[in-house]
């Protein structure tokens, strides 16, 4: 399906890994310029060259930046000032006991995963209201809505993100401008595959094997017994990001593999 996206420029955070890569690739798969972010400059330079390699005809940039910083991020918005799609896609996320929580590292995720995602969303959505045009997608979590406890700081971000997608939606009425949220649930990044074959370093299997034990034995309630594939994410952005899926607005998407139980 061609999702009529070419020569669009989109701007993905944290898309030099996991989701945010996915997500870069497919829409340059579609003829999207994407410009390529993260904090390393070589990384982002490295996936820039890829994507050029792989779609000749797309005009793919460096983006390098930590949009957590204001001077850095100002600055990235000054060499990009408008873009026709934004993924907000860069956070962090770590397994934490609630009681070794301080507020510092609360304030951190609070920083790192909202407060950034919202400055972006707050310098673009003007142009692109006043354009008639755009896509704002935010990238949260399953534990937006079903915290598993296991990363208390994490999922508050994540909750708040569907807050504040559906709070600026509002903004967008009687416009071509969307406002939507993608909830994926366990995915395969890099760094989550690294945390796999660790586990069963000691063991002879394939890692399919390993990926299917592991979701058995700590994952039961999926319905696909396996993680998702950052590939997925990313075609589910590109097609929410085309003039096809111009109804969704506000909308937390899941895709959490049937892990969330249904809720009538």
């Amino acid at each position: 399906m061609e999702m009529g996206l070419n020569n669009k420029t989109a701007l993905v955070t944290g898309s030099t890994k996991g989701i945010g890569k996915a997500i870069a690739l497919e829409l340059a798969k579609e003829g999207v310029n994407v410009l390529v972010n993260g904090r390393n400059n070589e990384e982002a330079e490295q996936i820039v060259k890829g994507i050029k390699s792989a779609y000749p005809t797309t005009s793919p940039q460096n983006a390098a930046a930590d949009i957590v910083d204001m001077q850095q991020r100002e600055a990235l918005l000054e060499k990009f000032p408008y873009v026709d799609i934004l993924i907000n896609n860069m956070g962090i996320y770590e397994i934490m006991q609630y009681e070794d929580i301080t507020d510092e590292i609360w304030e951190k995720y609070f920083r790192t995963n909202v407060l950034a995602a919202n400055s972006l969303s707050k310098y673009y959505l003007p142009k692109m209201l006043e354009k008639n045009d755009g896509r704002i997608i935010f990238i949260a979590s399953e534990e937006a809505i079903m915290p598993s406890g296991l990363m208390p700081q994490y999922g508050m971000t994540k909750s708040m993100l569907l807050s504040l997608a559906k709070s600026i939606s509002m903004l967008t009425k009687g416009s071509e401008v969307t406002i939507n949220t993608i909830m994926p649930g366990p995915t395969l990044s890099e760094n989550v595959q690294q945390i796999i074959e660790g586990i069963y370093a000691n063991e002879e299997m394939t890692f399919a094997e390993k990926e299917k034990h592991f979701m058995i034995h700590n994952q039961p309630q999926t319905a696909i017994q396996r993680f998702i594939r950052p590939t997925e994410v990313g075609r589910l952005a590109a097609f929410l990001c085309s003039p096809y899926a111009s109804a969704f607005k506000g909308s937390p998407i899941r895709m959490d593999g049937g892990m969330i139980p249904t809720i009538y």
